[in-house]
């Protein structure tokens, strides 16, 4: 079948938007209808070639859609239910048997090797293979396969086109707070950072009624953007020593940060900013080489702990569900960090990523 699909073919060169081949669902598969796709972080870092993921490829995982077909093995869900496409996992793993799946042993090959299990890609164009199967969905495109353990069914009365990035960016962000931080009434919590995720975890702290929010960042109106989210302090590191006002609003310093930016420096600094047994979170995106130091002695001292974090620990069967109906009671408004694109315009939206423009874009397929 003739898809339309957006195509990194050259390492930091735009998307290239063309018609190619998707196969028919496997007996374990699922063809979803594309109606909008959430453009992340993480695809534009394969796109710019620091990830091994080959191109060319179809990128995308912040998919939502309506199931097409379903193989024979499908039983999750069926045609016509609306779906949020998020991160793969194998369902074999320790990992994936104790419900901890954004851990799965087989992360990595199977949401950045941009293949099928056996090796073989659903994507072609006059019969040469293009790399697909990302984040088990490739949903840079008009239609994509996905599996069970990937989709994620969702009301068919909540608008499609908004609930793409809750499959990785948002509720990467949410999720650090709720499920691997577990911040809680009255507590104090920082994040360096305030793109989707940041924002996302400013959200979920004032969801669940932490006294001192403190937001980070050099770009002062996403900082006024995060204090209308419920950020209770905001700081700029361009203009004051961050460690060292997070030490005067808190007074012992933060009981939770989450670093978002992957940069050393700001993570030793969200180290610092830290109380006696305080957390400190990081799941920015860095190279493969990038090293992380802070003072020994005042990190052990205070008993003071560093964790990863991926996905935001979430069950997404789970947790997307939550989002959603914290969304509809009016305490998670995640809606106010999304912008729409044509998905003809998907440079234009990944320009405005890059350059802070738009914090979360999303690009819409085209009507049939």
């Amino acid at each position: 079948m003739k898809i339309l699909a957006a195509i990194a073919r050259e390492t930091g060169k735009p998307f290239s938007v063309e018609h190619i081949e998707i196969e028919e669902p496997r007996q374990d598969e699922i063809l979803v209808k594309v109606v909008a796709t959430g453009v992340c972080h993480t695809d534009l870092v394969v796109r710019d070639g620091m990830m091994p993921t080959p191109l060319p490829a179809v990128l995308g995982h912040e998919g939502a859609g309506i199931v097409e077909k379903v193989g024979a093995g499908i039983s999750k869900v069926k045609p016509g239910d609306h779906v949020v496409m998020t991160f793969n996992s194998c369902g074999t793993c320790p990992s994936c048997k104790n419900h901890d799946i954004s851990y799965c042993h087989e992360f990595f090959p199977r949401n950045f090797e941009g293949a099928r299990s056996d090796g073989s890609s659903a994507l072609s164009q006059d019969g040469t293979p293009i790399t697909s199967n990302f984040f088990g969905q490739s949903s840079f495109a008009s239609y994509a396969i996905c599996n069970e353990l990937n989709v994620v069914k969702v009301p068919a009365d909540i608008k499609l086109e908004l609930l793409g990035p809750l499959a990785c960016g948002i509720q990467t962000g949410a999720g650090s707070v709720l499920n691997a931080l577990q911040v809680s009434q009255g507590d104090s919590f920082v994040v360096f950072g305030t793109g989707s995720v940041g924002l996302s975890a400013i959200m979920a702290a004032s969801a669940v009624s932490a006294t001192t929010i403190i937001a980070v960042d050099m770009n002062d109106d996403r900082l006024a953007l995060a204090k209308s989210l419920g950020a209770t302090h905001t700081i700029n590191p361009g203009k004051v020593n961050s460690t060292e006002e997070i030490l005067k609003i808190t007074g012992y310093g933060a009981k939770f940060a989450l670093d978002t930016t992957g940069i050393p420096a700001v993570i030793k600094g969200a180290v610092e900013s830290l109380a006696p047994k305080g957390t400190c979170g990081i799941l920015g995106a860095s190279g493969p080489d990038t090293e992380i130091s802070f003072n020994e002695t005042h990190f052990m001292s205070g008993g003071r702990r560093l964790m990863g974090i991926v996905e935001g620990e979430s069950n997404p069967d789970v947790f997307i569900p939550e989002l959603i109906r914290l969304y509809q009671a009016g305490k998670f408004p995640f809606d106010k960090l999304i912008k729409m694109y044509d998905f003809q315009d998907i440079n234009q939206a990944v320009k405005d990523s890059e350059s802070g423009v738009t914090i979360k874009p999303v690009v819409t397929m085209p009507a049939a």
